[in-house]
């Protein structure tokens, strides 16, 4: 069975995070590390970019948030590497994601929020798989999902 860890990005790991590279097709679903790690930077005091650890290897990226403004917490710019695609290390992010969300992090909060491109039939699956709902908000070719932890 696959074994994964989250990880703080830091200053020991955040080169790994640059070099994640998605499928050609995909690039348009999800926004590269580089983009979400700057993000993170400017929200430094309430969300935590993740590197996502399989042994010792970055397999994968996710940021979770906090919005201090709806008390909700957001999952953002979650993606496997291609190369490691397929072997069940989204599942595995997502759960732990939402524990550590269910650790309160940032604030009280038992609702998570997410958003993904209407046309990635794969995210869609994995999200709905753990429960998330569409909410009916979109934005352009995004569909807002929510989940009550």
């Amino acid at each position: 069975m696959n074994h994964i860890e989250l990880a703080r990005i830091d200053e020991t790991n955040f080169i790994q995070a640059f070099n994640l590279k998605l499928t050609r097709e995909q690039e348009r679903f999800v926004s590269h590390p580089i983009r979400s790690l700057a993000q993170a930077y400017i929200f430094y005091h309430q969300c935590t970019p993740f590197g996502i650890f399989h042994e010792d290897t970055m397999v994968g990226y996710v940021m979770v948030i906090y919005d201090h403004d709806l008390a909700e917490y957001n999952i953002w710019h979650m993606m496997i590497d291609a190369a490691y695609q397929h072997r069940g290390f989204g599942a595995l992010a997502l759960r732990k994601c939402l524990d550590y969300i269910a650790s309160k992090p940032f604030g009280q909060s038992d609702k998570v929020v997410l958003t993904c491109n209407k046309d990635n039939p794969i995210a869609l699956h994995l999200y709905q798989k753990f429960g998330f709902k569409e909410t009916g908000n979109t934005d352009e070719d995004e569909i807002e999902l929510a989940l009550l932890l």
